[in-house]
């Protein structure tokens, strides 16, 4: 959606409610705005009306007392606190998630508010287009006024988090065949969401037969370990033995879905890496830098084995919640096919933590 790229690109939009004339925002990434526009917000404000979004768990991670009206912590729920006067962009990168844990920061001065509905918008945009979950905010009356007289896009939140929500719905839009080192029968569909996101891929080894239990990998893309064959994960060793797997006997489908870092993108899956050299485990680190433990948006695989007429699958998995998902979708997963490889001194405790805080099932 183009209002996602704008803020990615450091531009302002607007958000209206779609219900109340008074009730809307201009919006910018915390990461991404720059000077320039963070003073023409600043100018265009009541004092100390400009606002930081934060997510719970970026709050929370912090050491910031939540206000005692945030939704229960299963409810999620977003925090805001008023800009400073002078508080400058390094100010904001701080409080967003840039730089290593040096200790907990002091909340006394600064003052959290439960976000409403505008807010939630502002961070599920950010967290889909791969940037910190931050944003700088400042409410309007007339937001859709603001836009026109500004060049600005604009959307209503109800269109957001409906394309948001729906899982973003894959289309085919080309196929080829593949000869692979794991099997001279191969062939690539590649699919596209109608969301404006990226593409995800769906990689047939050999020849299944889709009118019986299919073999299905949902492989989330892994730059480093599938690539760089990174000692830090077990990535690319499961990519690989699934493919080899599947070569071997009746066939299969890998589905490459480009969910990088666990849904966060590389360049926050590197900035959660850092934090594990400070001592962090995997899921700590997201939740400092305001992620979930999994953004992952399993859906997708769903839709596409839809498309491919697949409706039955023998899943690779050591991770339940992708079954529990794939039956959401309509998909009979008749047998869990474990996945125990690629573990080593280097990522025992990525594992490890894998297993105790996400649910693997590793033993």
């Amino acid at each position: 959606m183009r209002v996602r790229g704008d803020l990615k690109l450091g531009l302002p939009v607007a958000l209206t409610s779609g219900e109340a004339a008074s009730d809307g925002a201009l919006v910018a990434f915390a990461e991404t705005v720059n000077d320039e526009r963070l003073e023409a917000l600043r100018a265009m404000a009541a004092p100390g009306a400009v606002e930081l979004v934060l997510t719970r768990n970026r709050a929370e991670a912090l050491g910031m007392d939540l206000p005692d009206n945030l939704p229960a912590e299963e409810s999620g729920g977003v925090v805001t606190l008023d800009i400073p006067a002078g508080a400058d962009l390094e100010w904001l990168a701080s409080l967003a998630g840039e730089g290593l844990p040096a200790g907990k920061l002091r909340s006394a001065p600064m003052r959290l508010n439960a976000g409403g509905p505008l807010h939630a918008v502002a961070l599920a945009l950010a967290k889909s287009a791969h940037v910190l979950p931050a944003a700088v905010l400042l409410p309007r009356q007339d937001a859709a006024g603001d836009a026109l007289r500004l060049g600005l896009s604009m959307m209503e939140t109800p269109a957001i988090m409906d394309a948001l929500e729906d899982g973003a719905p894959q289309t085919l839009v080309s196929a080829a065949n593949l000869p692979m080192d794991a099997s001279q029968a191969g062939r690539v569909h590649v699919f596209r969401p109608d969301d404006g996101g990226v593409e995800h891929y769906a990689i047939e080894i050999g020849t299944p037969d889709f009118t019986q239990p299919v073999t299905v990998r949902l492989h989330s893309a892994c730059f480093t370990g599938d690539v760089l064959s990174s000692l830090k994960c077990d990535c690319g060793p499961q990519l690989r033995t699934a493919m080899a797997t599947m070569a071997s006997g009746s066939g299969g489908v890998i589905l490459y879905l480009n969910q990088e870092g666990r849904g966060i993108g590389l360049a926050n899956k590197m900035r959660a890496y850092a934090l594990q050299e400070a001592g962090l485990d995997t899921v700590e680190a997201n939740h400092w830098l305001g992620f979930d433990d999994d953004e992952r948006d399993f859906r997708v695989g769903g839709n596409i084995l839809h498309w491919l007429g697949i409706s039955r699958v023998r899943l690779m998995t050591n991770n339940p919640a992708k079954i529990a998902i794939l039956a959401s979708q309509g998909i009979d997963v008749t047998e869990r096919v474990p996945l125990k490889v690629g573990g080593n001194a280097v990522n025992a405790n990525y594992l490890a933590t894998k297993a105790a805080k996400s649910g693997h099932l590793l033993t």
